[in-house]
């Protein structure tokens, strides 16, 4: 409907005053109106992506370059460190095996009574038949060449096995346990090439 087509007179309602707006436009918008959607983008966009941020670094869930994540690399971590513990375990387990399966080698054992080495049995206590009785004391012991006799050299305080060598001491020694003759003595020229057992007193008595 046009103004011409309009029925009713003109009242004070149809004035307008020259300073209000008119038709369909409006008021001028401030520039505040028209800055704050940028303002609320650069501030509210960077608190959310440091909050983001903050979580994923405290749940591990974090991005890392090569597409893992801090869990991941952890979780990496402890594995190769479960190996090389394992590996120094098996090394320590191996040198222990060692150690146990070196066995010390037994002493050497004492040597023996050689029974074939002559034996003299020389009488110096003046006792009938002394000799040939401690003679066979050392034959029925084992000895298979004894010969009893007389002595004729210098004869000692005491009665006493002579030995040639000390390597004849295991076999000296029977002999003196044998004829009890505590006293036994290294001597080549009383012993010859064997043992001599020089009797001043009887043992028996």
């Amino acid at each position: 409907m046009s103004k011409g087509d309009y029925p009713y007179p003109e009242d004070e309602f149809d004035a307008i005053a020259p300073d209000a707006p008119t038709g369909v436009h409006r008021a001028p918008r401030s520039a505040w109106s028209r800055w704050w959607p940028f303002v609320v983008v650069l501030v509210v966009v960077p608190v959310l992506a440091y909050g983001a941020v903050a979580y994923l670094s405290r749940t591990g869930d974090l991005p890392l370059p090569g597409g893992s994540s801090q869990e991941q690399t952890a979780d990496a971590g402890d594995g190769a460190t479960e190996g090389e513990g394992d590996a120094a375990a098996e090394g320590e387990g191996e040198g222990a095996t060692e150690g146990e399966g070196t066995v010390e080698e037994p002493p050497p054992p004492a040597p023996e009574p050689v029974l074939t080495t002559p034996v003299a049995v020389l009488n110096g206590a003046r006792v009938s038949g002394l000799a040939g009785r401690v003679a066979d004391e050392l034959t029925a012991a084992g000895f298979t060449d004894v010969s009893p006799d007389n002595a004729t050299d210098d004869l000692p305080a005491t009665s006493t096995v002579y030995v040639a060598s000390e390597d004849l001491r295991p076999t000296a020694e029977l002999v003196a346990a044998t004829v009890n003759v505590p006293t036994i003595e290294v001597s080549p020229e009383r012993a010859g090439t064997g043992i001599a057992v020089v009797l001043v007193t009887d043992p028996d008595a």
